[in-house]
């Protein structure tokens, strides 16, 4: 009994000492450190980013290879690997024996656990590293599953050049991710990782194939994982002879989202693989048409989730410093872009209706005289007529009565606040693009037409719905995504609303859009905001944006309609405005002017300076011929004693 109690003690006290040493000399880990790997919403592979020092090493573990490739491994570097402890005694046994008998290594008795301790910290091929390798491979047997062993023999097993693990080797050399493997490929990329150098079948190609088939007649049929026939197949294959670039969808947000990602990350985004491949081909196809030096950047979004199922920040060719920009992201003027957002304002505020009838006639607003992008004046219009034909004399008179502080504000809550230069205060040239915004903004600010009046971001991770914040246009929405549904020039889609937007000098051109589903924007320009000559949101743009809903997918998507517009609005627009002249106006003396109102329960009163004006009170116009230079004040009267007024000058 004293002697089984010594023994007892013995081996506890060497238990102990082992768990301590273990703990004091634990295996390192560090080479497990990774690239980063961006997916799609169904978790297809968009993007890789390699690990630090360039090398390609992506996690992989035995759920991310096909069955036939682990059985195949295990018959051909260690068949007895879920039996023994990490090390195999019978293996090393044989390897010594050999080692004697031919006076040299004809063998090395490594089991994929101390194969995968080497892979974790490589050393020269000595008796000594081959001592720590067994240590190191029974620590590994104690703190892993076997399944997670094979993971670290999986995620760094060599692949030729900077290659590393089998994901990587996957993607490099036959363009698909690991799963997809059949018998052939699985059986190259395990003869690989024996000789990486000599069996680069890029650089050696009948030495790949030799090993690989070699692979397939001796292992696979002892795997049990592929039949007689699946093998005959295989061997007829030829093998690669080059390699494939690595996955490198979206690379602008993939870089976005991988700085703040851990080594090894697999990031699942909101993006679709498919509409984004079409979407990065179709910007390039398009830039072949524009000029040098060109880019184009696109985002797609479905309104519900704001969720982003496609972006390109910009197809400059990303190697070069320009091409590192996300320019879905660069502050931009949005030239005419954000005027239906204008329009829906001032139809929540009952400033104007659809049908409201206003003035695109040459104006000044105190020291500001804006034209048209054509260079003439339509006249009288409405004004759903003038925001389907962006006249600019109509928008900043609506901005001009709205308030500009109170569309700056609108913009901001909306979430794509103006962007002014430093020290400058919100003016009346924010109704025409004076501002800066960004795509990803513009993109959000139309999906909340589409949306009845919600703001919310565009997301690009997955999650819970964000608690959406307060409501901006409940009413108006829906009335100016319905008066932008056109059919688009050329050709395309139905049922899209859509405008087009022109910066000054030709730097920048948009085409936004919507539908019952989807929310998308197309931007053109010059990453260092150069003038391009020529260039408008129509004529660059939009035939991109046309192309994009055409490829959308063809679940429901029923047009857009103007829908009933509740009674408040109608109330609130049928308030008395004075329509001519507007706060602040400067005339030319001489010859009549027309004073104008909207709104109000006639008879009205017009009066300048308090006194009334002789007109036909049952109209909501007057003539008035100023006396001389100097300022007045103009006020309108309805049946009720409501009043609407501005002072203008006369010079």
């Amino acid at each position: 009994m004293r002697r089984a109690g010594r023994l007892v003690l013995g081996i506890g006290a060497l238990a102990v000492g082992v768990f301590a040493l273990d703990r004091a000399l634990p295996p390192d880990l560090s080479r497990l450190h990774s690239g980063v790997e961006v997916l799609d919403r169904h978790g297809r592979t968009l993007s890789t980013l390699p690990a630090p020092g360039g090398i390609w090493r992506l996690p992989t573990a035995t759920a991310d290879v096909p069955p036939h490739l682990v059985a195949m491994l295990v018959a051909a570097e260690d068949a007895r690997f879920r039996w023994h402890p990490g090390v195999d005694p019978l293996a090393l046994t044989r390897a010594a024996f050999q080692w004697v008998r031919a006076g040299r290594i004809v063998s090395g008795g490594s089991t994929l656990t101390m194969q995968a301790a080497r892979l974790l910290e490589p050393r020269p091929r000595t008796l000594r590293s081959k001592a720590i390798e067994i240590l190191r491979a029974l620590q590994l047997e104690a703190r892993f599953s076997k399944d997670e062993i094979l993971g670290i023999w999986l995620t760094l097993a060599p692949q030729g050049g900077n290659l590393e693990g089998l994901r990587a080797g996957a993607f490099a050399w036959f363009g698909r991710a690991p799963g997809q493997l059949d018998a052939a490929e699985s059986a190259l990329l395990v003869a690989l990782a024996r000789r990486p150098e000599a069996l680069r079948p890029d650089r050696h190609p009948e030495a790949a194939r030799a090993a690989r088939d070699a692979m397939l007649r001796h292992r696979a049929p002892g795997a049990g994982q592929v039949s007689p026939a699946e093998r005959e197949l295989a061997l007829e294959t030829p093998v690669p002879t080059a390699r494939h670039p690595m996955p490198r969808l979206a690379p602008h947000l993939s870089r976005q989202l991988a700085r703040n990602a851990a080594p090894g990350a697999r990031i699942v985004t909101t993006l679709d693989r498919d509409l984004q491949r079409a979407a990065e081909a179709l910007a390039e196809d398009r830039l072949l048409a524009l000029s040098d030096h060109a880019a184009m950047a696109m985002v797609v979004a479905e309104i519900e989730t704001r969720e982003i199922r496609a972006l390109v920040g910009g197809s400059f060719g990303v190697e070069t410093r320009a091409g590192m920009l996300d320019l879905t992201r660069a502050v931009r003027s949005p030239g005419s872009a954000q005027k239906p957002f204008l329009y829906a304002l001032a139809f929540e505020a009952g400033v104007a209706r659809p049908e409201t009838l206003v003035a695109d006639l040459p104006f000044r607003f105190g020291s500001y005289a804006p034209e048209n992008f054509s260079r003439d004046f339509v006249g009288r219009i409405t004004a759903a007529d003038a925001l389907r034909q962006s006249l600019n004399l109509p928008a900043v008179a609506l901005l001009s009565e709205l308030g500009v502080l109170r569309y700056a504000t609108a913009l901001k809550l909306a979430g794509s606040p103006p962007r002014l230069a430093r020290g400058a205060e919100p003016s009346l040239p924010l109704a025409l693009g004076g501002a800066g915004t960004t795509l990803r903004e513009l993109v959000a600010l139309y999906a909340l037409l589409g949306d009845a009046g919600r703001a919310a971001p565009l997301v690009a991770l997955p999650g819970p719905p964000a608690e959406r914040p307060e409501v901006v246009l409940p009413r108006a929405a829906a009335a100016v995504a319905g008066i932008m549904v056109n059919p688009f020039p050329g050709g395309g889609p139905q049922g899209v609303a859509w405008k087009t937007g022109t910066s000054w000098g030709g730097r920048d051109g948009w085409a936004l859009g919507l539908d019952a589903r989807h929310v998308a924007g197309v931007w053109v320009g010059r990453p260092d905001g150069t003038p391009i000559p020529g260039l408008t949101g129509r004529g660059a743009a939009l035939p991109a944006l046309a192309a994009i809903f055409a490829r959308l997918p063809a679940a429901p998507r029923q047009p857009l309609a103007v829908r009933a517009t509740p009674r408040p609005f109608a109330e609130a627009a049928d308030r008395l405005r004075l329509l001519f002249p507007m706060p602040g106006a400067v005339l030319a003396e001489g010859g009549p002017v027309t004073l104008r109102a909207a709104g109000g329960r006639r008879p009205l009163v017009f009066l300048v300076d308090g006194a009334p004006l002789d007109h036909h009170r049952a109209r909501r116009e007057a003539a008035w011929v100023p006396p001389g230079p100097g300022f007045y004040r103009v006020t309108v009267l309805d049946a009720d004693g409501v009043a609407a007024g501005a002072e203008l000058r006369v010079r």
